[in-house]
């Protein structure tokens, strides 16, 4: 990057700016905290699908965006979680050429937003389309984008290395196996993929399904749950599993950093 995308207006901070760039552009990127699904770089030949499997269906951004412009989700290929019928009896789009040509059709609404700016710099930098998304060239770029995605070098493993990602940070559940961690291992490929500690679902009672979620910890740990002893054991021990794949971090959602001692009864 030799321009001052991005950059602040005032000159003062875009030189001070330029000149930390500069100093940082070349090293590789350490990747602390990621929700990027190890799935991905642990089967070298993963398919992305299409370009809306990829770009529009995962990403919140977008779909709230159009959601509070009126566009139903199913209108953007997204069931309902429990898989009943819409309530307004709209079915669910499985044209992804559709779904895509409703984005562009509506990409007004990201102008000078960061999503906007965001699938701008995707589209011309990771890919090397240089077109501004729009209604006339949707079916274009979607085009370009499927036949980069079918390539080997769009792969996830291949963009890890193109990336320069010397360490990449997942974040999974306390619950998770790391199956997929795993496997990366023992392929013996060579990017680092290393999990991170999310204890959330087991830890705030309010968590959808926290009992169903406790017998989860109790199966993986080996550690039945029934006290609060035993429960503390259990997370013990599923730390221990994650630091043994290279885990470096715990990740909480905590609404608040406030704590008070307890005694062992409270």
């Amino acid at each position: 990057m030799t321009s001052n995308h991005l950059f602040a207006p005032d000159p003062a901070q875009r030189h001070i700016a330029r000149a930390l760039y500069d100093r940082v552009r070349g090293l590789p990127l350490i990747c602390p905290h990621g929700h990027v699904d190890p799935r991905l770089l642990a089967d070298p030949a993963y398919d992305w699908g299409t370009p809306v499997d990829l770009l529009i269906i995962p990403d919140h951004y977008i779909f709230r965006m159009l959601y509070s412009q009126g566009i139903a989700l199913e209108q953007v290929g997204i069931p309902r979680k429990d898989g009943a019928p819409s309530k307004d009896g709209v079915p669910v789009e499985t044209d992804h050429r559709k779904i895509w040509q409703l984005v562009a059709d509506h990409w007004h609404l990201f102008h000078t937003t960061p999503t906007g700016i965001w699938l701008r710099d995707e589209l011309r930098d990771v890919f090397g389309i240089d077109l501004k998304l729009n209604s006339a060239n949707a079916p274009i770029i979607y085009d370009m984008l499927a036949d980069r995605l079918a390539q080997p070098e769009y792969r996830p493993r291949s963009l890890f290395e193109r990336f320069n990602i010397e360490v990449l940070a997942t974040t999974d559940a306390a619950t998770d196996t790391l199956d997929h961690h795993q496997a990366i291992r023992a392929s013996g490929w060579g990017g680092r993929v290393i999990p991170t500690f999310r204890p959330d679902a087991v830890i705030n009672l309010d968590a959808e399904n926290w009992r169903t979620n406790i017998d989860t910890l109790s199966a993986v740990s080996g550690i039945t749950v029934h006290d609060y002893d035993s429960f503390l054991d259990a997370l013990a021990q599923r730390r221990a599993f994650f630091k043994s794949l290279g885990a470096r971090a715990t990740d909480h959602a905590a609404i608040s950093a406030r704590t008070a001692p307890l005694s062992h009864a409270e």
